[in-house]
């Protein structure tokens, strides 16, 4: 299995558990801001547990998200100050890569959340730009409509870095994006993207989805997440994560049966997404013989 490459787990999670600090609309940039060394320690952590790859804690750094909370100045050297935590836990680690992550415009979960067209591709196209010098490839995370794969492709258009797209799906339903889409309807998004994921759902719901995902011919794989569900209150506005609950049916043994399963559908890239930390990741690894 030495072609399959291991992902991290999620960060937001691991931040606001590590800080101590009640969490806030910001969720993990706050905790970035007022404790940057978190973000290498949870970096480091999940390259000792056998992550090939750091995410960088950019996610959720979008000016409309800032201009909330009254620090929209801070935009470029947030995003800067997350990817040189990653860069530099990669030297530590003596290996591996650093992807920088694009979140939804607007709101997670919510497709219509975000600007229009034209806007949403200015505003992705001015974060590639930004990252493109500090990173290797970049994943555009939690893609919950057509339009926001549509707006992404268009804005990464002229990197030369390798750019990924990762879907949220229905949990209960795998075949279906949250906007109610077919996530077939994204496989025409595919001559964009160097590779096509599923992320921030069940894991029950990441099977079907590869099923779809997979027909394309390119890299495919899963990272999901360890929430019992996505309520109603994470759903408002400026939400905060003490909205969400994490599964007590989702230890690092049972995540990493269903990883297992999505490898043996062919998935070449793995890892796990919220509530999803480094005991999953190690064990992950060490089914992987490494």
């Amino acid at each position: 299995m030495d072609d399959v490459t291991l992902l991290d787990g999620g960060m937001g999670q691991e931040l606001v558990a590590r800080s101590n600090e009640p969490p806030t609309p910001l969720w993990s940039t706050d905790v970035m801001r007022a404790k940057p060394e978190l973000v290498g320690d949870v970096h480091r952590d999940y390259f000792a547990a056998g992550a090939q790859v750091a995410t960088a804690n950019t996610y959720a750094i979008h000016r409309d998200r800032l201009v909330r909370a009254g620090v929209e100045d801070e935009f470029e050297a947030l995003h800067v100050l997350a990817l040189e935590q990653a860069r530099a836990a990669r030297e530590a680690h003596g290996g591996g890569r650093v992807a920088g992550a694009i979140g939804p415009l607007g709101q997670s979960y919510v497709p219509d959340a975000g600007p229009d067209h034209i806007a949403s591709v200015a505003l992705y196209a001015e974060i590639v730009e930004l990252q493109t010098p500090l990173c290797d490839l970049l994943i555009f995370e939690t893609i919950a409509s057509v339009g926001q794969a549509r707006a992404a492709v268009e804005a990464a258009s002229h990197t030369a870095l390798p750019v990924w797209l990762a879907f949220t799906v229905d949990d209960e339903d795998g075949r279906i994006l949250r906007s109610g889409e077919p996530l077939a309807d994204v496989l025409g998004f595919a001559e964009g993207a160097a590779a096509l994921l599923a992320n921030c759902s069940a894991p029950e719901a990441m099977a079907p989805a590869l099923d779809i995902l997979g027909q394309v011919g390119k890299p495919f794989g899963a990272y999901a997440n360890g929430f019992t569900q996505i309520t109603k209150a994470f759903l408002g506005e400026a939400p905060t994560v003490d909205a969400l609950t994490a599964r007590r049916d989702m230890g690092p043994e049972a995540y990493a049966d269903y990883v297992m399963g999505w490898i043996d559908q062919g998935a070449t890239i793995v890892g796990g997404c919220c509530e999803v930390g480094p005991a999953h990741i190690a064990e992950i690894a060490r089914r992987l013989g490494r």
